[in-house]
């Protein structure tokens, strides 16, 4: 059985680009923002999170806060995906229970590599 991915994305293009590099190897779920995100999660329970922090309704931050919070959710590992590699940004990530940061434009290697790693620890 293919492990789960949720995509979390206010851009359909980067979803659908995530979703083609990964959906051979996993189950790719998809959100547009933080708020449809955490409902996602807690209906499907995904192995692994690619979470943008710019997002309407719900950024980021927020989400990935909430989920960390949540006793039945806290161990799923969260990777930020975003197109702002600020210091700034990274550091917030960590304080929000981030498990990991990549900044866009990224490529397949270092994405499955990152993926990898966090699905062998959990």
């Amino acid at each position: 059985m293919k492990k789960k991915i949720l995509i979390a994305d206010d851009e359909p293009s980067i979803r659908l680009l995530v979703s083609g590099m990964l959906s051979e190897d996993y189950t790719v779920l998809e959100a547009n923002d933080g708020a449809e995100a955490i409902d996602v999660i807690n209906l499907q329970r995904p192995d692994l999170i690619l979470m943008d922090i710019m997002m309407p309704y719900l950024d980021g931050y927020t989400a990935c806060s909430r989920l960390k919070a949540n006793e039945e959710t806290k161990g799923i590992p969260v990777i930020m995906l975003t197109g702002v590699g600020h210091e700034l940004n990274k550091k917030l990530s960590q304080e929000t229970g981030a498990d990991g940061y990549i900044t866009k434009p990224f490529s397949l290697p270092e994405l499955r590599e990152k993926i990898g790693e966090l699905l062998q620890c959990s």
